[in-house]
Order: C-alpha cells, then structure tokens, then sequence
C-alpha cells in the first residue's frame, strides 16, 4: 500500500471516529423503554446503557410479596438494557457499514 493510500486511509478512520462520536453523544440522549408485568413495572434506559427512569404501578406493591416485585423491576430493567445495546449496535453498525470492530477501536 503506498503512502496516498495510507493517507486517505487515515483521514477516512479521523472522518469515521468524529462520527462516531457524534453518534455516541446523540444516542446518550435517546431513551429506550421497558415494562414487565403487563406493564406495571417500566424501565427507561439511555444510549449510554444507563437506567434513567423506574416506574411501578402502585397496585402491583405487595408488602407479602416483594419477591415478585423485584423479579418484575429486574426483568424490565434488563430488558431495557438490552434494548438499548440493540439500539447502539444498530445506529453504529450505520457508520460502520455493518463492520463489527472492537470497544475503543476507534
């Protein structure tokens, strides 16, 4: 590879990280959205993978049975993970054109 190549090359990767960066702020202010149990328990998420938002239904609070409330908070909060990991691989793999490149390639 000559050394034009290698320069287009780099400045293609440079192009790509400011994109990716932009993205990587603009999906931190996205929300992804979560419910378990019909919907009495709801989980909202960010593009960072963070839990912003919890919200449970009163009529679901059982103090005989925490149990199933925890396993309700649980089941939601990860599922709003998840979409939220779906969510960043989507609009990276946009930039990206699909190619999967490692955490902190660029």
């Amino acid at each position: 590879m000559g050394f034009g190549n290698m320069g287009k090359m780099m400045k293609k990767m440079q192009k790509l990280q400011v994109q990716m960066a932009k993205m990587q702020e603009e999906l931190s202010q996205r929300l992804v959205e979560a419910s378990a149990g019909g919907g009495v328990v709801m989980v909202k998420a960010n593009g960072d993978g963070e839990l912003v938002e919890v919200v449970i239904d009163p009529t679901v609070v059982d103090p005989e049975d925490v149990d199933m409330l925890e396993d309700l908070v649980l089941a939601a909060a990860n599922e709003a993970l998840r979409k939220a990991r779906e969510m960043i691989t989507e609009e990276m793999g946009k930039l990206t054109g699909g190619l999967n490149l490692p955490p902190g390639l660029l």
